[in-house]
């Protein structure tokens, strides 16, 4: 995905030529082992079990229900993924039928008010009918009602399915809230077909342009609407992404375009209203808090009304009215309001994601205020800071203010680096992760200031397009302890922090063209809408190959923009904090790691700006024979 060489920038300063340069790091891309060139080695250093992340959480999961004393704590165990996930964004994940039978049959539901703990013991008596509970290998429940067949007839599902007996009553019981449910499927189909048609041909081909270009250009997602799937994720992609260009035939969103509304399936009349009742909340983001879950207004409206509680009370002043109703006219205003309310709040409080990786879930919360364990991270960090730079402020304001009123320094050598820049990169990013007891923290950027100020005024937008992943960098620091989780090697520790740092100079690359004039050349380019605010995550070592491989499990991520020549540049760089095992990160940490972030992007924007006025400088330092030679010492790192 990367540019061909000839076409990375040329060598903006002396020392080797830039060729040179790319020639050393691109020796390992995605490596196998430290000097020796990507896919050279006869097998791959380390092989995974083939139940490794998400399909061994759900073997677990399944083993754990199945031993379970009864169908309501067997329920809970799968609604949580025991305990990996919280259980409402399974429930919201059912079909209607299953979402009326377990309520039914355990009391359990998404629906405020509507949750009990109903008796599911067996009475003793014959079954009226004999049904199933099962567990997909995408991680949702499934369940036999009436009138159909075999779960494994129909779905691929974990370890089988477990028998469950219905009474006389829970069949009456059942027909009646299915009864209730198909109404309220039906008149939500209806009055999204009546929203739509409102919209004209027009109207609804620039919504079906505006979610081609939210799906292309944000994660990966798994959404449903009943029976039918919408993802561009690994199974069958269904939607716009990696596989699927925007126009081809077998995009949902791609193939209504032009099609007259009457030929449209409920299943995508639906989708298409709710992904857009969600995009105009809060931009493409807000399709992750619907991951792993059914897209309906009645799911639509309870995100909304929650964020519309969070947003009234984080900030005084004009709170948003609540919907009157869930029809989608009452929720497109809603929607409207909050995305006008978001930009408000988010000057005021720090917003962030909850990311629950077994189903890539995202959760927008409002933090609390900024605590004593936040500051207690925050005075360590100074600590070291202030014995390894040339500062002496107590807290990141004021060691960021000074580095901001003389930053001379960034550009001259520097505590053994050939920039002040690095040292500080390099110095923060050590100091972050014994401050917050991170196995691994990592900090990334681009490796040429001046060639992009070059690039910047003289607008030439294609050329930065063109760049690879090789000019940028991450620095990647791992407390020597971690190697405990890789076989007490320091070579394969220092290997795993290399891999990590390749991937990091790849979401450099995958963002900065977001920041970009929409000229064709940068439109044609792949890129992500670069983030904004930071996230925590919790069992994030199920999906990416590289987060199994590497145990991710725990980690807190804070982006930040940069100012180049006057223009932010969103996610230019970012703070990673992550723990391999043990305790989660919790919210406190993710504000102090916040401010340190925000401590580099300053520093950052300093030293862009002594480029603007004729400084070069240069990162060459966090290749991977740097990685080898700081975590594993220099015989390790030599080819």
């Amino acid at each position: 995905m990367t540019a061909p060489a000839e076409h990375s920038p040329a060598s903006a300063g002396g020392g080797p030529s830039r060729r040179a340069l790319l020639a050393k790091k691109r020796q390992s891309r995605r490596p196998s082992r430290l000097g020796v060139p990507a896919g050279a080695t006869p097998k791959p250093d380390r092989v995974s079990e083939d139940d490794a992340g998400f399909a061994g959480l759900l073997k677990r999961a399944w083993q754990q229900a199945t031993s379970a004393p009864d169908l309501r704590t067997a329920v809970d165990t799968l609604l949580t993924l025991g305990g990996h996930v919280p259980a409402d964004i399974q429930l919201r994940a059912l079909r209607t039928p299953d979402e009326a039978a377990l309520k039914v049959l355990c009391g359990r539901s998404w629906r405020t008010g509507e949750q009990h703990d109903r008796p599911c013991e067996g009475t003793g008596e014959e079954p009226a009918f004999l049904g199933e509970l099962g567990l997909t290998t995408g991680g949702r429940i499934v369940v036999r009602v009436p009138s159909q067949g075999p779960l494994a007839s129909r779905e691929r599902l974990v370890g089988g399915s477990m028998r469950v007996p219905w009474s006389g009553q829970d069949l009456l019981d059942y027909q009646s809230e299915l009864e209730r449910a198909e109404a309220r499927l039906a008149e939500a189909a209806a009055d999204c077909r009546a929203w739509l048609n409102s919209a004209g041909p027009e109207g609804r081909s620039r919504l079906l342009e505006q979610l081609k270009e939210a799906a292309l250009r944000t994660a990966p997602f798994v959404l449903y609407q009943e029976d039918k799937q919408y993802t561009n994720f690994r199974d069958r992609n269904t939607v716009t992404g990696k596989t699927l260009w925007p126009g081809h035939p077998d995009c949902s969103l791609s193939s209504l375009q032009g099609m007259p509304l009457r030929l449209w399936s409920d299943n995508d009349a639906v989708m298409v209203v709710c992904l857009t009742l969600l995009v105009r909340s809060a931009g493409f983001g807000r399709i992750e808090e619907a991951n792993g879950t059914q897209l309906s207004l009645d799911h639509i409206a309870l995100l909304l009304e929650r964020t519309r509680r969070n947003y009234n009370s984080a900030v005084d002043g004009q709170t948003v009215p609540p919907a009157p109703s869930a029809r989608v006219e009452d929720l497109d205003a809603l929607a409207a309001a909050l995305g006008d309310k978001r930009r408000q709040v988010a000057t005021s409080v720090q917003l962030y994601r909850e990311i629950h990786g077994a189903l890539m879930h995202k959760i927008e919360r409002v933090a609390a205020p900024y605590g004593d364990e936040a500051r207690r991270r925050e005075e360590a960090l100074c600590a070291s800071l202030r014995e390894q730079l040339p500062l002496t402020g107590c807290t990141l304001e004021e060691l960021g203010a000074e580095v901001q009123d003389s930053p001379g320094w960034l550009a001259r050598p520097y505590g053994g680096f050939g920039t002040g820049l690095e040292s500080l990169v390099y110095e923060a990013v050590s100091a972050s992760a014994h401050a917050f007891e991170a196995d691994f923290a990592m900090s990334r950027g681009i490796r040429s200031l001046p060639l992009l100020i070059q690039a910047l005024r003289a607008q030439d937008w294609a050329e930065i397009t063109q760049w690879g992943i090789t000019d940028f960098f991450c620095c990647v620091v791992p407390l020597p302890e971690a190697r405990r989780y890789f076989a007490g090697s320091t070579a394969q520790l220092a290997d795993t922090a290399w891999a990590m740092s390749s991937r990091m100079q790849y979401n450099s690359w995958h963002f900065i063209a977001g920041n970009l004039p929409k000229v064709p050349e940068v439109t044609a380019r792949d890129h992500f809408v670069p983030p904004t605010i930071p996230d925590i995550a919790f069992y994030s070592d199920q999906h990416h190959h590289g987060h199994v491989a590497n145990r991710v499990r725990f980690s807190v991520r804070s982006p930040q923009a940069v100012d180049i020549l006057d223009r932010p540049f969103n996610g230019f760089m970012d703070l990673r904090l992550l723990r391999c095992e043990g305790t989660p990160f919790h919210e406190q940490d993710l504000l102090a790691a916040h401010r340190t972030s925000a401590f580099v992007a300053r520093a950052t924007s300093s030293a862009a700006r002594l480029v603007a006025e004729g400084e070069g400088i240069e990162v060459t330092s966090f290749d991977s024979v740097w990685h080898g030679a700081t975590i594993a010492g220099p015989e390790a790192a030599a080819p």
